[in-house]
């Protein structure tokens, strides 16, 4: 739900995104102070007032992972955690000047709208300001020869863990087609800024799958969203079990999906999975079906049934790009150029088995966790409760064993967890990152947390207690409630 002029609600996974005033947030409120504090910046960069503030949430996953860009759908809830912008448009000229809250991390970044390049390193990870660019050129994009090359002042403020699985980049991403948009006049639809959004994560090289971008705009406060992409995007409220009480906890174990191809070889090796089924099925179009559930949908078969086709017919742990091209019937210079991207070409082996079960096997649980959760809104069940929690711990054996995408800092909070009798899963893209864990009640939730504390964060090296100690660890590790998505707050 999103706060409109007049201080009611609404919903926020229909229509349009509100407008806010800011004097309409409570007084104190953490929202409020940051509007504040970074309206305060804007007026020391530039001279005067911003226009416009925007806020985009980041996101945990509760469950369904590494399935949304094969189709399947998701279950995340936004989180308080977010990016918040504060936007004046100036169009007297064509100019963008970025600017960072944390001016000593973050670089200020200044470019010409009418010349707009996104140009990546060739080593390392993007800078802070080409995430932003990925939005304009997203809202440039679409709207061809409407678009008009309006100057933009911007400070940035975020508060998103970066590379922690909670969506930092997403968000900076969707908080940038946000404030473009609104600066184009461009109507601010929930649904269609969510799909330019994922889209437009592509030009720093992510395939996106869309959830991240989904959740951002379609966020409502006390629900998670069962977001589904096929055949469109659609976002339906789930209302999680009464009493139970989320917690993140930040492994410190960074991963930029940018920066790395782990993250692109997995949706490589889904693609790859999906075109070698579909043509054992016989489809003549087995070249164009790239995602599982375009596969599922051609042959009519449930998830039991995938399930045994990929055990029966993905029989290797590891193929070969020999295998693959005999399979497939193409020369290795066709599966580089056709069927893998630029930061994959160097792949040799393939593990088409493991990644394809993870993907069915997580797609079912996402659609048993949501059952469970809308029986247990009629009729709590102690025993459903628990399934809850062992679907998780399923979920995350998958990830480690199956998509290969845990961390030793990650399994050292998921061995606490597991000794505190608390379901727990890597959440995000992984490798590092964080975990989501379940707590029966806000109370389990205080002495988890405390938990981990002494047995994971107080054990850290020394510079990365010095730099989270003197906090109490409560920026790395927390309780979290499903809150609100994107929000435009308007002088």
């Amino acid at each position: 739900m999103t706060a409109n002029g007049n201080g009611s609600t609404q919903a926020a996974d229909a229509g349009s995104v509100e407008f806010v005033a800011p004097e309409k947030l409570q007084p104190n409120s953490k929202i409020y102070e940051r509007v504040q504090n970074l309206g305060a910046f804007f007026k020391r960069q530039f001279g005067a007032d911003p226009d416009f503030y925007v806020r985009v949430p980041g996101r945990v996953n509760i469950i369904g992972e590494h399935v949304d860009y094969c189709g399947y759908s998701v279950l995340p809830m936004a989180v308080s955690q977010s990016i918040f912008l504060a936007v004046a448009k100036n169009p007297a000229d064509s100019q963008l000047q970025l600017r960072n809250l944390e001016e000593a991390k973050f670089q200020g970044y200044d470019a010409d709208l009418k010349t707009l390049k996104i140009e990546l390193p060739k080593s390392g990870g993007p800078a802070w300001y080409n995430y932003f660019l990925c939005g304009i050129k997203g809202i440039q994009e679409n709207l061809g020869s409407q678009w008009s090359p309006i100057g933009m002042r911007i400070a940035v403020d975020g508060n998103v863990p970066l590379a922690a699985g909670l969506s930092s980049s997403s968000a900076m991403v969707s908080s940038a087609v946000l404030a473009t948009a609104h600066v184009q006049g461009k109507k601010l639809d929930r649904r269609e800024l969510a799909s330019i959004s994922a889209k437009c994560e592509q030009y720093i090289g992510t395939h996106s799958g869309g959830m991240d971008q989904a959740i951002a705009y379609l966020g409502r406060i006390g629900c998670a969203h069962h977001i589904e992409f096929h055949p469109k995007l659609k976002g339906t409220p789930v209302t999680l079990p009464a009493g139970k009480c989320f917690v993140v906890a930040n492994s410190l174990a960074q991963k930029n999906k940018a920066a790395s191809s782990d993250y692109n070889e997995r949706v490589v090796e889904c693609r790859l999975a999906t075109r070698w089924l579909a043509k054992l099925k016989g489809l003549a179009n087995w070249q164009d079906i790239v995602r599982f559930i375009d596969l599922e949908e051609a042959c009519q078969m449930d998830n039991e049934t995938f399930e045994k086709l990929i055990k029966d017919n993905l029989t290797k742990w590891n193929y070969t790009r020999a295998d693959i091209c005999k399979e497939l019937g193409i020369t290795e210079q066709e599966l580089e150029t056709k069927f893998l991207s630029a930061n994959t070409r160097h792949m040799e082996q393939f593990k088409l088995r493991q990644r394809a079960l993870h993907v069915i096997q997580e797609s079912g649980r996402v659609a048993k966790f949501r059952k469970i959760c809308e029986q247990l809104a009629g009729r709590p069940c102690p025993e459903d409760a628990k399934k809850l929690g062992e679907l998780m711990r399923q979920s995350h054996e998958s990830l480690r064993e199956l998509y290969e995408c845990s961390h030793p800092d990650v399994e050292r909070l998921i061995a606490i967890s597991n000794e505190l009798h608390v379901s727990a899963r890597v959440t995000g893209a992984g490798w590092g990152g964080c975990i989501v864990a379940m707590c029966d009640s806000v109370e389990a939730a205080d002495e988890y947390i405390k938990a981990l504390k002494r047995d994971y964060y107080a054990q850290l090296p020394s510079h990365l207690l010095e730099r989270h100690q003197p906090n109490d660890f409560n920026e790395v590790v927390f309780a979290t409630l499903p809150g609100n998505g994107a929000e435009l707050y308007v002088q």
